[in-house]
């Protein structure tokens, strides 16, 4: 199962799930299933979002059997 930090990230910065998905094109309801497991993100996708966090895929990423 994918474990994302990206609503941790996003609290961190001040983003609404909106403004993120505004910056990386794609809608709310996107980053709301990727921070719930729903969604796996393509890696051109990660690796938008690790860039507005000034960070790594890795960081924000990762996989649990």
């Amino acid at each position: 199962m994918l474990k994302t930090r990206i609503k941790e990230y996003r609290a961190r910065y001040g983003l609404k799930q909106s403004e993120l998905a505004d910056r990386v094109g794609v809608r709310r309801e996107t980053i709301g299933f990727l921070e719930n497991g729903k969604y796996n993100p393509s890696l051109k996708l990660a690796m938008d979002i690790a860039k507005v966090f000034e960070t790594t895929v890795e960081e924000l990423f990762r996989f649990e059997e």
